[in-house]
Protein backbone atom coordinates (compact mmCIF):
# COMPACT_ATOMS: atom_id res chain seq x y z
CA UNK A 1 0.00 0.00 0.00
CA UNK A 2 1.15 3.55 -0.72
CA UNK A 3 -0.24 6.79 0.63
CA UNK A 4 -1.31 9.61 -1.66
CA UNK A 5 -2.55 13.12 -1.06
CA UNK A 6 -5.41 14.23 -3.31
CA UNK A 7 -5.54 18.03 -3.48
CA UNK A 8 -8.67 19.93 -4.45
CA UNK A 9 -7.79 23.37 -5.79
CA UNK A 10 -9.92 26.46 -6.20
CA UNK A 11 -8.58 26.55 -9.74
CA UNK A 12 -9.12 24.22 -12.61
CA UNK A 13 -6.23 22.47 -14.25
CA UNK A 14 -4.80 22.42 -17.73
CA UNK A 15 -8.28 23.08 -19.14
CA UNK A 16 -11.06 25.43 -18.11
CA UNK A 17 -13.62 23.91 -15.75
CA UNK A 18 -17.35 24.05 -16.39
CA UNK A 19 -18.06 25.70 -13.03
CA UNK A 20 -14.88 27.63 -12.35
CA UNK A 21 -16.69 30.96 -12.51
CA UNK A 22 -19.19 30.01 -9.79
CA UNK A 23 -17.55 30.01 -6.33
CA UNK A 24 -19.15 27.69 -3.79
CA UNK A 25 -20.38 30.62 -1.71
CA UNK A 26 -22.66 31.42 -4.65
CA UNK A 27 -24.17 27.92 -4.90
CA UNK A 28 -27.61 27.23 -3.49
CA UNK A 29 -27.75 25.62 -0.05
CA UNK A 30 -28.99 22.39 -1.69
CA UNK A 31 -26.06 22.36 -4.14
CA UNK A 32 -23.61 22.78 -1.26
CA UNK A 33 -25.37 20.03 0.74
CA UNK A 34 -25.32 17.68 -2.25
CA UNK A 35 -21.60 18.33 -2.81
CA UNK A 36 -20.74 17.70 0.86
CA UNK A 37 -22.90 14.55 0.91
CA UNK A 38 -21.04 13.25 -2.15
CA UNK A 39 -17.69 13.87 -0.46
CA UNK A 40 -18.97 11.90 2.55
CA UNK A 41 -20.03 9.09 0.22
CA UNK A 42 -16.53 8.96 -1.31
CA UNK A 43 -14.97 8.82 2.18
CA UNK A 44 -17.39 6.08 3.31
CA UNK A 45 -16.68 4.01 0.18
CA UNK A 46 -12.93 4.30 0.75
CA UNK A 47 -13.33 3.40 4.45
CA UNK A 48 -15.21 0.23 3.48
CA UNK A 49 -12.32 -0.70 1.17
CA UNK A 50 -9.65 0.08 3.78
CA UNK A 51 -8.20 2.90 1.63
CA UNK A 52 -9.28 5.99 3.59
CA UNK A 53 -6.79 7.87 5.77
CA UNK A 54 -8.17 11.40 6.37
CA UNK A 55 -9.66 14.47 4.69
CA UNK A 56 -10.19 18.13 5.42
CA UNK A 57 -11.66 21.19 3.75
CA UNK A 58 -9.53 24.32 4.06
CA UNK A 59 -10.52 27.93 4.56
CA UNK A 60 -9.41 30.32 1.81
CA UNK A 61 -8.03 32.61 4.54
CA UNK A 62 -4.60 32.08 6.02
CA UNK A 63 -1.32 33.70 6.93
CA UNK A 64 2.26 33.34 5.76
CA UNK A 65 4.91 32.86 8.47
CA UNK A 66 8.66 32.52 8.19
CA UNK A 67 11.69 32.46 10.44
CA UNK A 68 13.03 35.98 10.77
CA UNK A 69 15.76 35.51 13.34
CA UNK A 70 15.37 35.88 17.07
CA UNK A 71 12.13 37.22 18.41
CA UNK A 72 8.66 37.17 16.99
CA UNK A 73 8.35 35.58 13.53
CA UNK A 74 7.07 37.84 10.76
CA UNK A 75 3.44 37.09 9.90
CA UNK A 76 1.61 38.51 6.91
CA UNK A 77 -1.54 37.85 4.95
CA UNK A 78 0.50 38.09 1.71
CA UNK A 79 2.27 37.52 -0.65
CA UNK A 80 -1.25 37.44 -1.92
CA UNK A 81 -1.70 34.09 -3.63
CA UNK A 82 -4.23 34.19 -6.41
CA UNK A 83 -7.43 32.29 -5.70
CA UNK A 84 -6.49 29.84 -8.43
CA UNK A 85 -3.42 28.86 -6.38
CA UNK A 86 -5.28 28.12 -3.13
CA UNK A 87 -6.05 24.60 -1.99
CA UNK A 88 -9.71 24.05 -1.13
CA UNK A 89 -9.16 20.77 0.67
CA UNK A 90 -7.42 17.42 0.64
CA UNK A 91 -7.94 13.72 1.13
CA UNK A 92 -5.25 11.25 2.14
CA UNK A 93 -5.65 7.69 0.88
CA UNK A 94 -3.68 4.45 1.23
CA UNK A 95 -4.02 2.39 -1.95
CA UNK A 96 -2.24 -0.41 -3.83
CA UNK A 97 -1.00 1.65 -6.78
CA UNK A 98 -0.73 5.03 -8.44
CA UNK A 99 -3.39 3.89 -10.89
CA UNK A 100 -5.82 3.27 -8.00
CA UNK A 101 -4.99 6.72 -6.58
CA UNK A 102 -5.87 8.21 -9.96
CA UNK A 103 -9.15 6.25 -10.06
CA UNK A 104 -10.09 7.68 -6.65
CA UNK A 105 -9.15 11.19 -7.83
CA UNK A 106 -11.38 10.78 -10.89
CA UNK A 107 -14.24 9.71 -8.60
CA UNK A 108 -13.69 12.86 -6.49
CA UNK A 109 -13.69 14.91 -9.69
CA UNK A 110 -17.26 13.82 -10.39
CA UNK A 111 -18.60 15.64 -7.30
CA UNK A 112 -21.74 17.62 -8.10
CA UNK A 113 -21.61 21.38 -8.46
CA UNK A 114 -24.10 24.03 -9.54
CA UNK A 115 -27.20 22.48 -11.05
CA UNK A 116 -26.16 19.05 -9.75
CA UNK A 117 -23.84 18.42 -12.69
CA UNK A 118 -20.36 16.93 -12.10
CA UNK A 119 -17.65 19.53 -11.53
CA UNK A 120 -15.06 17.67 -13.62
CA UNK A 121 -12.50 19.46 -11.43
CA UNK A 122 -8.82 18.62 -11.68
CA UNK A 123 -7.51 16.77 -8.62
CA UNK A 124 -3.77 16.84 -7.93
CA UNK A 125 -2.42 13.39 -6.95
CA UNK A 126 0.79 13.49 -4.87
CA UNK A 127 2.48 10.45 -3.30
CA UNK A 128 3.77 10.68 0.27
CA UNK A 129 7.52 10.17 0.56
CA UNK A 130 8.25 6.94 2.38
CA UNK A 131 11.73 8.10 3.40
CA UNK A 132 13.78 11.30 3.09
CA UNK A 133 15.38 11.69 -0.34
CA UNK A 134 18.90 10.31 -0.64
CA UNK A 135 21.61 12.88 -1.30
CA UNK A 136 24.74 11.84 -3.17
CA UNK A 137 27.88 13.51 -2.13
Amino acid sequence: MAKYLLLKHYRGGPERQLHEDVPMDQWTPQEVSDHIAFMGHVADTLREQGEYVDERALSPEGTFVRFGGEGKPPVTDGPFAETKDLIAGWMAIDVDSQERAQEVAAFLSSAPGPGGTPLHEWIEVRPFLEAPPEIDG
